[in-house]
């Protein structure tokens, strides 16, 4: 499991593609907020009175719950229990057409000022945005056979259609008449410099989706773009199915050497997918599962064939071949990049980056790499001289299924910690008692809970999000927040912060002001205890990491939703969420909140020193198994041709012999289920994000350690300013400049990842 700051790929990019494909970054092609066809692109509110807004509207009179006005649910949040999945496909199809119209009386419109061009732009869609919203969440979290049906055949035609509104006659013109003057504009003080950026990144979302193309080539980029995502929806689901159906049913006898919270998990876990024998127990192929029982079970054989299946998901049936759509998906992409006078994906996907380059990223990892091969070659010393020194053998060598169990073996005599006994600690509910007391002391946001608004799943607690407001000692309702935590059938692995609707300014004419407020959800995948539900550390790193994504999207102060929230660059949205993930292991928090879920006491000091101490251990695993990842993207993202004869899975061998991959370590997402890659394009050749990041937030946290106080409240409200309020509005590299008042130092997450002085 992975250790503190190290929650590389925790948020799949196939969740927040979907969940948020209408909205927000990290994100699908076929799927985006309409107003975000391309998201990796004054303080008061503004309603426009725009007459070609006349054309924009969130509701029309229909049976159709996704399609009438939803004023009349609290805080227009969606109608859950009347959502079926056949109301999808006619409310997306009737949302779809009423977005061309806003957009074709745009480009038919004689006025040509800003509002009447980005403005509207901004603004158009609404009703997609409302609805696109919705079935994005439900494929990710209550992906039912039937949704599933209506996943497949809506990915080609959301395609289309966002291919089609970056081509309808005369709008381009208009968004590149509106950049052409941006710089004059900002210079005379007509437009503010949230204006000019809106100007910027609409202009460069229609450049890379082709708009400079010719006739011809606008076709095949549309052609290649529709295949893509019936193809990346098919990789998502195979995935989905291989996690469903594959279970390991064992006994009480077969679990020797789980703590009893996993016990407990795998026998609710037995319950739930209806086996019935009194004994029975079963883990399957969410992390919240196998990744505890390859640490503590004792039994070699049960650990091989839990891992084997793990590291299969894509290719665990003939039926569901993977590698096969993954190939099929590098070809198109290879098409695309050419298309765009770009030799491969990886030049085309970096360049509208922090980093630009796929040798700036390849400076990165490299630098990296070699220091985590020497750590994770030193951590497998460590453990052949602790079985030595027990006089054991394992057949056939130490192998993958062997790291864990015996980092964890080892931890446990060389620095005397246990996790298992930190777990009773760390309990969900302490958690998140803890989060939300962190959230308020660094951002003033308080959580009322509320059990009378019905969400779309029993397990989904909601809580309005509130602050008070300046000068006043009255509060604000800044967010509504769903809470989705548990693993269950129909629900994509990994965690991942979504949105039913972004924070934005820039209403529809008439709107309520409430539709101005985020609804915001977070979703883990922990595995639900019969009683209380224990979390492993990594598992509260993981409910933090969410957290600040929550807060990226809570905290936007954005005019325009397509600049708000998390629509920024790829290689500057994870800096919000692995920021928030370091507050968890301070001792102050740790003090307060982690208590036994039984007695109520406080973990002890003894305990959390003895954590402390631990923390870097297996950290080189960590890293090697993540940045394996990164740098296999960038490689397979980076090949000039897929000849009939390219093998995905030689490939990968082939590659990570040749970078010295330490035995004992495969990738921590194999090619068949690497979602990141091949479930979306957002995150293909952009793996290296969270990395890129984790320089970043190290850095940024070192803000608040140089203070004193982890709670310094002039740094927390920079830090809100700069780094969870401004969304897009601002350059990454300026916001980071902002807040720090130089350019980022590696050396922070050097020192924290215990790479300082390794071999480079």
């Amino acid at each position: 499991m992975l250790a503190r700051n190290f929650r590389w790929g925790t948020s799949l990019a196939f969740q927040l593609l979907t969940a948020r494909a209408f909205q927000a970054s990290r994100f699908q092609p076929a799927f985006f907020h309409a107003s975000k066809i391309f998201p990796a692109t004054t303080t008061s509110l503004s309603v426009s009175t725009a007459t070609m807004d006349e054309a924009a509207s969130t509701s029309v009179k229909s049976d159709n719950p996704l399609l009438r006005s939803w004023s009349d649910q609290p805080f227009h949040l969606p109608p859950f229990k009347s959502i079926e999945p056949s109301h999808f496909q006619p409310a997306l199809e009737t949302a779809m057409e009423a977005h061309v119209a806003d957009l074709e009386a745009i480009a038919a419109s004689t006025s040509n000022d800003f509002d009447s061009v980005l403005g509207a732009y901004d603004r158009a869609g609404s009703l997609y945005s409302k609805v696109g919203s919705v079935y994005g969440n439900y494929i990710s979290s209550l992906n039912t056979p039937d949704m599933q049906a209506v996943q497949t055949k809506m990915a080609p035609i959301l395609s289309r259609h966002r291919s089609r509104c970056y081509n309808i006659p005369g709008l381009f013109e208009k968004i590149e008449g509106m950049h052409d003057v941006k710089d004059e504009m900002l210079k005379s003080g007509e437009w503010s410099a949230e204006q000019a950026r809106l100007a910027e990144r609409v202009y460069i979302g229609f450049v890379r989706m082709g708009a400079k193309l010719d006739e011809e080539k606008k076709q095949e980029y549309a052609d290649i773009q529709a295949e893509l995502a019936t193809l990346q929806t098919n990789f998502m689901q195979n995935v989905l199915k291989d996690e469903e159906t594959w279970e390991m049913v064992i006994s009480s006898d077969d679990m020797a050497g789980c703590p009893p919270d996993l016990v407990s998990a795998a026998r609710q876990a037995a319950i739930d997918r209806d086996h019935g024998g009194p004994d029975d127990h079963v883990i399957t192929l969410g992390r919240s599962l196998v990744e505890p029982f390859l640490t503590y079970s004792a039994r070699r054989d049960l650990r091989e064939k839990a891992f084997e299946a793990w590291t299969s998901r894509g290719e665990l049936s003939e039926e569901r071949d993977n590698l096969s759509i993954a190939t099929k998906i590098l070809r198109l992409r290879k098409r695309q990049a050419q298309l765009m006078d770009k030799s491969t994906f990886a030049e085309f996907q970096t360049e509208d980056t922090m980093a630009q380059t796929p040798e700036n990223v390849m400076k990165l990892l490299t630098d990296v790499w070699s220091r985590a091969k020497e750590a994770a070659n030193r951590e497998r010393g460590m453990m052949e001289a602790f079985l030595t020194e027990k006089g054991e053998t394992l057949e056939g060598g130490f192998q993958p299924w062997d790291w864990r169990y015996y980092a964890e073996q080892v931890r446990k005599a060389s620095y005397n910690f246990d996790e298992s006994k930190l777990k009773p600690y760390l309990s969900l509910n302490a958690m998140t008692n803890a989060l939300f007391d962190v959230s308020k002391k660094l951002y003033g946001l308080e959580y009322v809970k509320r059990d009378d608004v019905e969400a779309y799943h029993p397990d989904v607690d909601l809580y309005e999000v509130r602050r008070n407001k300046a000068g006043s000692d009255e509060d604000e309702l800044v967010a509504l927040f769903l809470h989705d935590n548990y693993a269950r059938p129909h629900k994509s692995s990994g965690a991942w912060m979504s949105e039913y609707r972004s924070q934005k300014k820039n209403l529809v004419t008439g709107a309520d002001p409430i539709e101005a407020v985020p609804i915001v959800s977070n979703n883990n995948n922990f595995a639900k205890g019969s009683g209380s539900t224990l979390l492993s550390f990594d598992d509260g790193v993981t409910l933090f990491h969410e957290m600040g994504h929550g807060h990226h999207g809570m905290l936007s102060d954005a005019t325009y939703r397509t600049l708000a929230s998390t629509s920024v660059l790829r290689d500057f949205v994870e800096l919000p969420s692995q920021l928030m993930e370091h507050w968890l292991s301070e001792p102050v928090v740790l003090k307060e909140h982690a208590k036994h879920y039984e007695t109520g006491e406080s973990v002890p000091d003894d305990l959390l020193q003895r954590r402390k101490a631990a923390e870097l251990f297996n950290e080189g695993f960590a890293v090697v198994e993540y940045t394996a990842c990164a740098l296999f993207d960038m490689a397979v993202h980076s090949l000039s041709d897929y000849g009939d004869d390219f093998d995905l899975a030689k490939f990968e061998k082939e590659y990570l012999e040749e970078q010295g991959m330490p035995q004992g370590i495969v990738m921590r997402h194999r090619p068949a289920h690497f979602a990141h890659l091949f479930a979306s394009s957002g995150y293909a050749a952009g793996y290296y994000v969270y990395q890129w990041a984790q320089v970043l937030d190290n850095d940024v946290f070192a803000a608040f350690e140089e203070t004193g106080d982890v709670f310094d409240p002039e740094t927390a409200e920079r830090c809100r300013k700069f780094i969870y309020s401004s969304g897009n509005t601002v350059a990454p590299q300026e916001l980071f400049q902002s807040f720090r008042g130089r350019e980022p130092d590696i050396s922070f997450f050097l020192k924290n990842r215990g790479l300082v002085g390794l071999e480079t």
